[in-house]
């Protein structure tokens, strides 16, 4: 994607909004996932919150041309990458932001990552964004880390308006959101510079309770 969260925010480069957290949120909206991110399981993979030994994979995975070609540059060293994830554990104590790693199941070695950065106070409007390594494109990986992420977003964090900007030209990042359910909203002229070459970017939403209702229609009835 313009995996920025990837496909979303790039890593170190994101540029963190520094409002504090609204004391008057729900009850229901869990604040635990800022002492540390609960980790998120399914058959085929884990998301965990993504750890300084982390860096050498993840360096060899998210560095190759054809994952940066429409991201931000990511960290260019291990040491780089370390301090990046120092950073994002300051930034979740803070109430901001929130990075997990895409592990597959059965494996302890991260092949990318997802990362959820608020737009304003209270997390009431957030962004996200992924980037995984290109051998773990088209197998599905995505598309069931997206679902995990997002509903971290909306039921653990209290997200009600999530985000995500993509560049216009990478198809292949713009058609992974609207397979999510993301709705197209508009075109950010030149939004986006890489090395250089102005990008326009395409801004895609799921709003909370458009998700619920897509999630609720497609789960089968009991039969009591």
């Amino acid at each position: 994607m313009d995996k920025r969260s990837a496909a979303a925010p790039a890593m170190s480069h994101v540029v963190i909004a520094r409002e504090t957290l609204e004391q008057n949120q729900s009850p229901a909206v869990s604040r635990t996932w800022r002492e540390k991110l609960p980790v998120l399981a399914s058959d085929r993979l884990v998301l965990r919150e993504v750890e300084p030994s982390d860096a050498p994979a993840l360096l060899a995975l998210l560095t190759a041309d054809e994952v940066t070609r429409f991201i931000a540059s990511p960290p260019s060293t291990a040491p780089a990458f370390e301090r990046f994830v120092e950073w994002t554990r300051r930034e979740r104590a803070a109430g901001r932001y929130a990075c997990f790693a895409v592990v597959p199941a059965g494996s302890s070695t991260p092949v990318g990552i997802f990362q959820l950065r608020s737009l304003g106070s209270g997390f009431q409007t957030a962004e996200w964004g992924f980037v995984l390594g290109s051998p773990y494109w088209g197998t599905g990986l995505y598309a069931e880390a997206a679902r995990m992420l997002v509903t971290f977003a909306f039921e653990t964090v209290g997200v009600h308006r999530l985000e995500a900007r993509a560049a216009a030209v990478n198809g292949r990042g713009n058609g992974a959101l609207r397979k999510m359910g993301a709705v197209q909203e508009g075109v950010l002229r030149r939004g986006f510079c890489k090395d250089g070459r102005q990008m326009d970017q395409t801004l895609w939403s799921i709003l909370a309770d458009e998700w619920r209702q897509a999630r609720d229609a497609s789960t089968p009835a009991r039969v009591h």
